[in-house]
């Protein structure tokens, strides 16, 4: 059973950082999708960043409004995946999820429908 528990949430000033985890069990596909998405109150839950492996090869894709300030990154050996968030605005607050799934033909990274297993989120809340 694949569970995915998100951490490291919190409230920050705008221009600070963050660093959510993301630790894995049960997951144990060679080629996959993780990633993050993240859900501002009243609007649809959007991807922020997604790791592709597929056989020995990796990608990472990030949201336009992310690139250059979030990096996604992950530790094979803990099983965890990570979202360093710096330069943190307040259109960046909202729940933030992990999600998994096997690699599949024809998958969007950004696609919410790609995604098998998500976690319960973690709030990241920023203030100016």
């Amino acid at each position: 059973q694949v569970q995915l528990v998100e951490s490291g949430g919190g409230s920050v000033q705008a221009g600070g950082s963050l660093r959510l985890s993301c630790a894995a069990s049960g997951y144990t596909y060679k080629s996959y999708y993780m990633g993050w998405f993240r859900q501002a109150p009243g609007k649809e839950r959007e991807g922020v960043a997604a790791i592709i492996v597929y056989f020995n090869g990796g990608s990472t894709y990030y949201a336009d409004s992310v690139k250059g300030r979030f990096t996604i990154s992950q530790d094979n050996a803990k099983n965890t995946l990570y979202l360093q968030m710096n330069s943190l605005k307040p259109e960046d607050t909202g729940m933030y999820y992990c999600a998994a799934a096997p690699w599949k033909y024809g998958g969007r990274w950004y696609n919410e429908g790609t995604y098998n297993y998500w976690g319960q989120g973690t709030q990241v809340t920023v203030s100016s």
